[in-house]
């Protein structure tokens, strides 16, 4: 059994798929003679990173750091929530309804409205990434944090455990694993939550040059722009289960 888990967690395989739907897409590109500004070819998209290095590392310095404040900002608030509504019903009874109805809200018709209330600054691109942070996480982690084994808990309270024991020993466990599942949640989140807000309004960012290539039909850049912004979630996602893998090695080794 532990064999076919690492078989099909094999990192070759969806790498030469992928090798397979670039050179498909190149050879359907230049075949069928696609305009460039329809449906650029992976060589395109390749020679606008040399063209546009510099600039697209300028845009990707402004929206890396958005996200990755905004996502410390949005995991910290979301623990300390949690921890407060884990710990006392009434807030947890009172707040946790309005924690799900404003996830029926698109952040993108906020983002506007938090652009005119902070500015075009940072200050309103790390809203907008603390808010896409902050309630995958803190509703994961508060249902992880009331969905303890009970049993345990009074087996713990019979060895006179006071709750800091039990804490750790029963409820922070259990919550472990819904923690990583927002955390990975929030980090796909995080890098749209900060492409969307420079979108409204915004000096640098990925956001902003992708609407500028977009004006001007420069279709291969927007390509590389999508590239970096998939990359980087890719590479804050793969952090995260790495944390994860070592953080919680009872549940994965199952």
């Amino acid at each position: 059994m532990k064999k076919f888990r690492n078989t099909g967690n094999n990192p070759v395989y969806p790498s030469i798929a992928f090798v397979i739907f670039v050179i498909v897409w190149e050879f359907i590109v230049k075949t069928k003679e696609i305009k460039e500004y329809i449906l650029p070819s992976p060589s395109a998209i390749f020679n606008e990173f040399i063209k546009s290095g510099d600039l697209l590392l300028l845009h990707s310095k402004t929206t890396i750091t958005e996200t990755v404040l905004g996502f410390i900002i949005g995991v910290l608030l979301a623990v300390l929530l949690s921890l407060v509504m884990s710990s006392f019903n009434i807030i947890r009874n009172t707040l946790y309804p309005f924690m799900i109805l404003s996830q029926t809200v698109p952040i993108i018709v906020l983002a506007p409205l938090i652009t005119i209330w902070f500015g075009i600054g940072i200050a309103s691109k790390l809203v907008v990434c603390v808010l896409v942070v902050f309630f995958p996480v803190a509703l994961s982690l508060t249902e992880g944090l009331n969905s303890y084994d009970k049993g345990l808990e009074e087996l713990l309270k019979c060895m006179n455990a006071n709750k800091m024991q039990i804490f750790f020993k029963v409820k922070l466990p259990s919550a472990l694993v819904h923690f990583f599942s927002g955390l990975k949640l929030a980090a796909a989140y995080a890098v749209m939550g900060a492409v969307m807000s420079e979108w409204t309004g915004a000096q640098n960012g990925l956001g902003i040059f992708l609407t500028r290539s977009m004006k001007s039909f420069k279709t291969a850049a927007m390509f590389a722009d999508i590239v970096i912004i998939s990359g980087f979630s890719i590479l804050l996602f793969i952090f995260i289960s790495i944390i994860e893998k070592k953080t919680i090695k009872w549940n994965l080794k199952g």
